[in-house]
């Protein structure tokens, strides 16, 4: 499962096929009662790197699992549960939800699942950062403590659960936590700005790998 990929979405987006699911998107919007509609498939089109028909595929595998066409964070969590069985999810599906909550409004809709799904898949490595960062930035203040950072890491291995090889140290996250930090922190102000983020990320080749494993799980 890799959002780094890009076979993972259009695959896992595409539902059990069914005689009730129609051939065309347009068909599917006019069937379909639901409680939010997405913007034109030409706009969206135009503000990702995906075409029309993968949008398409991806939106048919969204309704799929969320007719009413909005996703709320308990619902993201259900579903993000299911790849991680042997593991607790639940902390990571989280923070994830309101990275993709772009607007704070506790629910995801199509625009913000795919504009978020084209910058991991297709986006740059500046734009790819960008997005990590303000995943990181749980509180949205433009900063990353090591508070948050331990959070996110750590809700990492706990989704990943206890079935890893080589099996994870209790302390391992918090060792992690401080590598990454003593070498973002440039300044030693306590705090890693956007700009400290990414210098350091695209300096540190073993940064770039170990943010690209975590990247993995989404």
């Amino acid at each position: 499962l890799s959002l780094w990929s890009d076979e993972w979405p259009l695959r896992s987006a595409t539902p059990t096929p069914s005689p009730l699911v129609p051939d065309k998107i347009e068909d599917e919007l006019e069937m379909t009662m639901v409680c939010h509609r997405p913007e034109g498939l030409e706009q969206l089109e135009a503000q990702t790197n995906f075409t029309k028909r993968e949008l398409q595929v991806l939106y048919r595998g969204f309704k799929n699992e969320c007719p009413s066409g909005v996703v709320n964070e308990e619902t993201f969590k259900q579903i993000y549960a299911q790849f991680f069985p042997h593991g607790d999810a639940s902390m990571y599906a989280h923070y994830l939800f309101h990275a993709f909550d772009t607007t704070q409004t506790g629910s995801v809709k199509f625009e913000d699942f795919v504009t978020a799904l084209s910058i991991l898949l297709r986006g740059t490595v500046h734009e790819k950062l960008r997005w990590t960062f303000n995943l990181y930035d749980i509180n949205k203040d433009g900063y990353i403590n090591k508070e948050e950072m331990m959070d996110i890491v750590k809700a990492i291995y706990d989704m990943m659960g206890k079935y890893t090889y080589p099996v994870l140290k209790e302390d391992t996250p918090r060792q992690h936590v401080d590598v990454f930090f003593q070498k973002m922190d440039k300044n030693k102000d306590g705090i890693v700005t956007l700009d400290e983020f990414l210098e350091s990320c695209q300096e540190d080749d073993n940064i770039m790998r170990s943010l690209q494993l975590f990247q993995n799980v989404m």
